[in-house]
């Protein structure tokens, strides 16, 4: 099996993604069937990113070509790299997960905001991660200390944890941040079903309306979700396993020896296997500039679904 990489996504604004059904009123978002949980499918995210590739014979490389690139007869024209033999439908290079939450915010009277989280949620992140092979118990938190005799409560929206607060000394490796920097300051390790009810409370639920031009209220109402700013995901990413075998063929070697000119244009060393080049080659892709703010799910014009994104 390829090795299992992670793109994490720091919330902006609120993102809303749309779920797969409407009840009464209200617009919910995308969620896991058999948790519930907000998640931000692997299409929305892949679609994005395929679409900020400006350089055409990258994006199909990684990506794989669309029904637009197939019917294009100036495909290669356009793109010195892209063959006439690349029009037809194939895998890219780079395959996409769903985008989990690991840490999200709530409100604290007692301290402002706290993100939560749960070991279910943390165990799904680690899956991966070799050195992270402990998960702490619930109720750890770095907003006590060992040498604490009593701790001061922590009150959340609608909750009060007091009596089973446990200090968290390590936190920090279980908060993946980009450089140095990270919002995440104050965190708290809640029971699975306790954490989910919170996270449930803490989506952000906006009333839309529509104003006739006296500003009466034209026709119902409705409520939107949207997961809300600062919250911490992450997407599961890596080389498709047919990258190595697709060079026994002669598509296959057309496909690596456009993969290793791809790499040297971009400055990569040519003696990279081909998991390595489509990994390198994706991560440049990442670590572009124009790529730390993307715009994921609708309503961009109202200045949602901005995140951060790092790996």
């Amino acid at each position: 099996m390829n090795q299992i990489h992670y793109l994490y996504l720091y919330l902006l604004s609120p993102l809303h993604t749309g779920g797969t059904t409407q009840e009464g009123n209200l617009v919910g978002i995308a969620r896991e069937s058999h948790t519930n949980l907000p998640y931000i499918p692997s299409s929305t995210i892949r679609g994005r990113l395929r679409a900020s590739v400006n350089d055409e014979a990258l994006r199909v490389q990684l990506f794989g070509p669309e029904l637009t690139d197939i019917k294009s007869p100036t495909a290669s024209e356009t793109s010195p790299n892209l063959s006439p033999e690349s029009s037809q439908l194939e895998q890219g290079d780079i395959w996409l997960g769903d985008a989990s939450l690991l840490w999200l915010p709530v409100s604290s009277l007692s301290h402002g905001v706290v993100w939560i989280s749960s070991p279910m949620l943390l165990r799904r992140w680690a899956r991966f991660v070799a050195d992270l092979s402990t998960i702490p118990n619930p109720y750890s938190t770095n907003l006590v200390s060992e040498t604490t005799e009593n701790p001061r409560p922590i009150y959340l929206k609608d909750a009060i944890i007091k009596d089973s607060l446990q200090p968290w000394s390590n936190w920090q490796a279980f908060v993946p941040q980009a450089g140095n920097q990270s919002e995440i300051q104050r965190v708290l390790l809640l029971p699975d079903q306790h954490c989910s009810t919170l996270i449930q409370m803490s989506l952000w639920r906006q009333v839309k309306i529509k104003l006739d031009a006296h500003k009466s209220v034209e026709g119902g109402f409705r409520y939107e979700e949207a997961i809300p700013p600062d919250t911490l995901m992450y997407v599961p990413w890596g080389v498709t396993s047919q990258v190595n075998s697709k060079a026994t063929t002669k598509r296959g070697q057309e496909l690596a020896n456009r993969r290793q000119g791809l790499a040297e244009g971009y400055g990569m060393s040519s003696t990279e296997n081909g998991v390595d080049l489509a990994r390198g080659l994706f991560e440049l892709l990442l670590d572009e500039e124009e790529r730390n703010i993307l715009q994921i799910g609708g309503q961009e014009s109202l200045g949602r679904g901005f995140v951060q994104q790092f790996r």
